[in-house]
């Protein structure tokens, strides 16, 4: 009786610490270690930015939805090159294979947030909630707080705006 005893505090207090944990931009759980995650700053009456981030899985998963308070509507989408035009497509999931990092990044796979329901302020922090799917169709959310920033963080990869001249949806 005492070992278990000893074990459901030791679960309390993971859980506890992992609750913590996913209130922070580096995020670890079980599943998923999320780190350098920021999104872009807007002005007033822009309606959409970026979140970018890295994402090392500990099994194969997929990043099947993202949501955020501060959007309407939230997307996982990509951007590439087709026929000279950078184009850009929601896209329904993106693969994180076992032990692999995944950039979220400008010019590839991101986040868009959409219909902002306010301005994105730098230095602030916005909620973003991560779905994400193993391989028996389980999901499970991460929850990570994203600094909002003018520019990528030294060591991360710069670009993605807005959505002006040269981008097609």
């Amino acid at each position: 009786m005492r070992f278990s005893l000893l074990n459901l505090s030791r679960s309390s207090l993971l859980a506890g610490g992992l609750l913590a944990l996913s209130c922070l931009a580096q995020t670890t759980t079980a599943a998923v270690k999320v780190e350098g995650a920021w999104t872009r700053a807007t002005v007033a009456g822009q309606q959409g930015s970026g979140a970018f981030m890295n994402l090392t899985a500990s099994s194969a998963l997929k990043l099947v939805g993202v949501s955020s308070p501060v959007a309407g509507v939230t997307e996982l989408h990509e951007m590439k090159m087709e026929d000279d035009i950078m184009r850009m497509r929601p896209v329904p999931a993106i693969d994180l294979p076992a032990g692999t990092r995944v950039q979220l990044k400008p010019g590839g796979f991101h986040v868009m947030l959409m219909d902002l329901k306010t301005p994105l302020r730098k230095d602030t922090q916005i909620p973003l909630t991560l779905v994400l799917q193993n391989a028996q169709g389980q999901t499970s959310q991460v929850q990570v707080s994203v600094p909002v920033m003018l520019s990528a963080p030294s060591g991360a990869t710069a670009g993605h705006g807005g959505h002006g001249a040269g981008h097609k949806h």
